[in-house]
C-alpha cells in the first residue's frame, strides 16, 4: 500500500493560558491528540501524519516526539527549537538522536517585524540545521514572503517549505501582491509547499470549491505538480470544515491530474521531503 501522508497536523493537551490563540466556544477548545486524528484520516485513506509545532517551547517538541514514539501513525514531528539562541546546536543534537524528528518551525506570522527572519541570530540557527539533515517550514503572513524569498537564496542546500501556501487573502479574493511574491519565492527549486490550511483564510460558513481554484492553479503553475504535498491543518481546519472536506477539495482539484502526480502529492512528497523511512 502507497503511504498517503498527511504533511501537516497539530496536538494539544487545551489550556487556556497554553494556547491564548484558540479563541473561545469553538472546536479548538478541548484535547485533540493522535487517537482523534487517526480514525478520521483512515476514513479517506490517509495512513500516515507530520505532527507540527503549535507552542514555541522544546517541551512540546518532547511532547510531541513522546507521542510519535506512542503511536506510529505519526511519522514524524516537525518540532521548535530557539533558533535564535547560542544554545541551538547542542538542542538540535538532543532531538536529532529521534528518527522521527524530522524539521523545525517557529511561528514567524506572529513576529511584529516582517523582516524578523533576516536577523543575524535567526539566520545562524537556519544556518545549523542541514547538518542535523533537518526541514525547515515556513509559517508566514503574505507581508513575510519578501524576507523568505531572501532566506531562501541565502540557504540554496536547506530543505524549506511554505506552510499555508503563505495565507493569501482568500476571503477578499485578494491575488496580489501575494501571486507575484509566490512565484520569487518557487523559484528556488529547494523550496515545497504545502497545500494546507485554505479553508481557514476563507469565509468559514459560506466557502466553495470556487473560492480556492485560483490560489491553486498560482500554486500549481509555480512549483509545479513535484513539489506541492496535501496538508490538513487539522484540528484547525475544523473552524471551517471537516477532515474529509479538507481531504475531499483538494482530491477533486487533483482529480485533473496524473495518477503518478495525485500518489506525489498524498504521499509521496511529503516522504522524500522530510526524510522519512521507507
Amino acid at each position: 500500500m502507497s503511504m498517503r501522508i498527511d504533511s501537516h497536523q497539530h496536538f494539544w493537551r487545551y489550556s487556556e493560558a497554553e494556547y491564548p490563540w484558540i479563541r473561545k466556544g469553538t472546536p479548538l477548545e478541548r484535547d485533540w491528540l493522535p487517537r482523534d486524528l487517526e480514525a478520521i484520516a483512515s476514513s479517506v485513506g490517509v495512513n500516515g501524519a507530520i505532527a507540527v509545532q503549535a507552542r514555541q517551547s522544546v517541551e512540546e517538541t518532547r511532547w510531541l516526539l513522546q507521542l510519535a514514539a506512542e503511536s506510529p501513525f505519526i511519522k514524524g514531528v516537525v518540532g521548535w527549537v530557539d533558533l535564535q539562541s547560542d544554545q541551538v546546536e547542542q538542542q538540535l543534537a538532543e532531538f536529532s538522536t529521534n528518527k522521527k524528528f524530522v524539521g523545525v518551525r517557529h511561528v514567524v506570522q506572529d513576529e511584529p517585524d516582517s523582516q524578523f527572519m533576516l536577523k543575524p541570530e535567526f539566520l545562524r540557527g537556519i544556518g545549523k540545521l542541514k547538518q542535523f539533515e533537518l526541514a525547515y517550514d515556513f509559517l508566514l503572513y503574505p507581508k513575510q514572503l519578501p524576507a523568505a524569498i531572501q532566506v531562501a537564496a541565502k540557504f540554496p542546500e536547506q530543505r524549506f517549505v511554505l506552510d499555508h501556501v503563505a495565507k493569501p487573502l482568500i476571503r477578499a479574493g485578494m491575488l496580489k501582491p501575494w501571486r507575484d511574491d509566490l512565484k520569487e519565492l518557487a523559484r528556488n527549486p529547494n523550496v515545497f509547499c504545502k497545500i494546507s490550511g485554505l479553508v481557514a483564510e476563507a469565509r468559514h460558513d459560506a466557502w466553495s470549491k470556487d473560492d480556492f481554484r485560483p490560489y491553486l492553479d498560482i500554486v500549481i503553475q509555480h512549483f509545479g505538480e513535484e513539489r506541492v504535498m496535501f496538508g490538513s491543518d487539522w484540528p484547525v481546519c475544523l473552524l471551517a470544515a471537516s477532515y474529509a472536506q479538507v481531504h475531499q477539495l483538494v482530491a477533486d482539484y487533483f482529480s485533473q491530474f496524473s495518477q503518478e502526480t495525485q500518489l506525489k502529492f498524498f504521499g509521496q512528497t511529503a516522504a522524500s521531503f522530510y526524510l522519512l523511512p521507507d
